[in-house]
C-alpha cells in the first residue's frame, strides 16, 4: 500500500463517483478504478458498493476513510515540518557563549532572531573557549560567541570578529588601586592575579602573559577559576585582582570596581565562530541576527 492509494481512495469516497474523482486527481478513470480494486484486494475487504450512477462506502470503507484522512493529514504535517526545518523556520540550534563577553551583544541577537525565526529554539550553553571550539568541530554546537583565538586553534571553523572590548582591571572597592581613575599596568603586575583556568582558557593566560611581557615579568597568578561567577566571587573576597574585558561592567557585582588600564592594552576581539561547511539554515539566520545586533 502506498500513499497514493490512500489519496485515490479518499477522493473517490468524497466524490462518490470515479469519474469526478479522476478529474479531481488529474488521472484517467481506468487506472483509478484499477488502483481502488488493488487496494481492496490488498485489504481483503470491499470498501465501496457500486451502482450505475455512484459508489457508496461500505461500513468497512467508512472506518477506513476516517483513518486514511488522519494518515494523509499527518503525512502532510510531517512534510511541512521537514521543509520548515530545512528552511530554518522550525527546530532547535545549539549556541555556545561566554557570558562576560556577550552580555550586551547576545540579548540583542536573540531578539532579532526570534522575530525572524519564531519557530526555532536557541539552546544556550555557557562553556569555556576550548569546550566551544571542540563542540563546534564535533557538531554539538552550531555557533559560538567567543574571544578571538589564534588561527591554528580555530582550524576548520569560520570566525567573524564583531567587536573590540577595552581591557580593564577588576578590584575590590577597598583595594588601594580602586581609588585611582586609571591603573598602571606596572601596578597590576605587582598584584596577586585571579585568572581563568589554563586547561579551559589557555588563550586567556597567553593573553595575560603577552600583556605583561614588555615589563619583563610574569604575572603572579595565585588562583584559577573555571567560571566568571567564581572569578567575581574571588575578587569580591579581596583575594586578588583580575584583568578582564569591558562587558564585565554589565555582569559584575556592585561590590567590584572596574578601572581602565594605563597605558591601554590592545582591545580584545570578540566574535562568532561556526563550521565552514556543516550548519543548518537556522544557523545562518542566527549569524545574520548577530551581525544585526553588532550594527544596532
Amino acid at each position: 500500500m502506498e500513499l497514493r492509494h490512500l489519496r485515490y481512495f479518499v477522493a473517490v469516497a468524497e466524490e462518490e463517483n470515479v469519474t469526478r474523482a479522476a478529474l479531481r486527481l488529474h488521472v484517467s478513470q481506468p487506472p483509478l478504478s484499477r488502483q481502488i480494486r488493488n487496494l481492496e484486494d490488498e485489504l481483503g475487504v470491499a470498501l465501496f458498493d457500486h451502482d450505475a450512477n455512484a459508489v457508496r462506502l461500505t461500513e468497512a470503507g467508512r472506518v477506513f476513510l476516517t483513518e486514511a484522512r488522519v494518515i494523509l493529514q499527518r503525512t502532510e504535517k510531517a512534510v511541512q515540518m521537514a521543509r520548515d526545518v530545512a528552511g530554518g523556520k522550525r527546530g532547535e540550534i545549539q549556541v555556545g557563549y561566554a557570558p562576560s563577553l556577550t552580555v550586551e551583544l547576545l540579548p540583542r541577537a536573540l531578539r532579532y532572531f526570534r522575530k525572524s525565526n519564531p519557530g526555532v529554539r536557541v539552546q544556550l550553553h555557557d562553556l569555556s573557549t576550548q569546550e566551544m571550539l571542540r563542540e563546534l568541530r564535533d557538531g554539538k554546537l552550531h555557533a559560538a560567541l567567543l574571544v578571538q583565538v589564534p588561527p591554528k586553534a580555530r582550524a576548520g571553523l569560520v570566525f567573524e570578529e564583531l567587536q573590540h572590548l577595552a581591557v580593564c582591571v577588576a578590584l575590590h572597592p577597598a583595594h588601594p588601586l580602586a581609588r585611582a581613575r586609571k591603573v598602571g599596568l606596572e601596578q597590576v603586575a605587582k598584584e596577586p592575579l585571579i585568572a581563568f583556568t589554563l586547561a579551559d582558557y589557555p588563550e586567556y593566560q597567553a593573553w595575560i602573559a603577552g600583556m605583561f611581557a614588555p615589563l619583563n615579568r610574569l604575572p603572579q597568578i595565585v588562583e584559577e577559576h573555571d567560571s566568571m561567577t567564581s572569578l567575581i566571587a574571588a575578587i569580591e573576597s579581596g583575594r586578588g585582582v583580575a584583568v578582564i574585558a569591558q562587558p564585565l561592567n554589565g555582569l559584575g557585582s556592585s561590590r567590584l570596581k572596574i578601572r581602565p588600564l594605563q597605558p591601554a592594552p590592545p582591545p580584545l576581539g570578540v566574535g562568532i565562530a561556526y563550521h565552514k561547511k556543516f550548519r543548518p539554515a537556522a544557523t545562518n539566520d542566527f549569524i545574520d541576527a548577530v551581525r544585526r545586533a553588532k550594527a544596532g
